[in-house]
């Protein structure tokens, strides 16, 4: 089994490319979700937390999202000791969870920060979705609370689409011009071939 990365920014239609594999029974690991499972259940990570920014940074069970979303935005080195404490214990989750599927020929963990987390050099081959900016802003702002100004500071703050292209082994550009589909199915088989 191979380990397949898919990355993008914001907007970029990373999810709807997952779909589309995982209508072809490709297994799927959202980090984001799982990230977002883990920081309400797991006790390292509220013990990290709590570290970091107080009891306060929890609601009872669940992490205060939007106050620790407002405290690490413009905070590099704090969005990085989050990252430090949320990002290992995800990782350690999906080196379980490939455990199930040993026997498939590949695997697809998403997440739009697999370079920045250092997570990139897990993976055999990772996939860049890419869109153009006006699009993924239009994609953005149909997301609740969302405004211009915010997207593009989002935006802003990940790596560059042609630094992700670079990195990357494969590109699907969804720009709702391009048919998706083949793009999916051209990349699964070429991914089926490799041992």
């Amino acid at each position: 089994m191979i380990r397949v990365g898919i990355t993008g920014g914001i907007g970029s239609g990373k999810s709807i490319v997952c779909q589309v594999f995982s209508l072809l029974e490709v297994p799927i690991f959202r980090a984001d979700e799982e990230a977002r499972k883990l920081t309400d259940s797991n006790p390292d990570i509220r013990i990290g937390l709590t570290a970091l920014f107080g009891t306060s940074i929890f609601n009872g069970a669940e992490l205060d999202r939007n106050r620790m979303a407002e405290l690490i935005f413009n905070d590099k080195s704090l969005l990085s000791q989050v990252n430090g404490i949320i990002h290992p214990v995800v990782e350690r989750h999906f080196e379980s969870w490939c455990e199930l599927y040993t026997l498939n020929a590949f695997v697809i963990h998403e997440s739009a920060i697999l370079f920045e987390s250092g997570a990139s050099s897990k993976f055999e081959k990772i996939i860049a979705v890419t869109a153009p900016e006006n699009i993924r802003i239009s994609r953005i702002l149909s997301r609740s609370n969302m405004t211009p100004g915010k997207a593009r500071a989002i935006i802003n703050n990940q790596l560059p689409e042609t630094e992700l292209i670079r990195r990357s082994d494969f590109t699907i550009v969804n720009d709702d011009r391009q048919p998706l589909i083949p793009q999916v199915l051209q990349l699964y088989n070429i991914l089926l071939s490799i041992k």
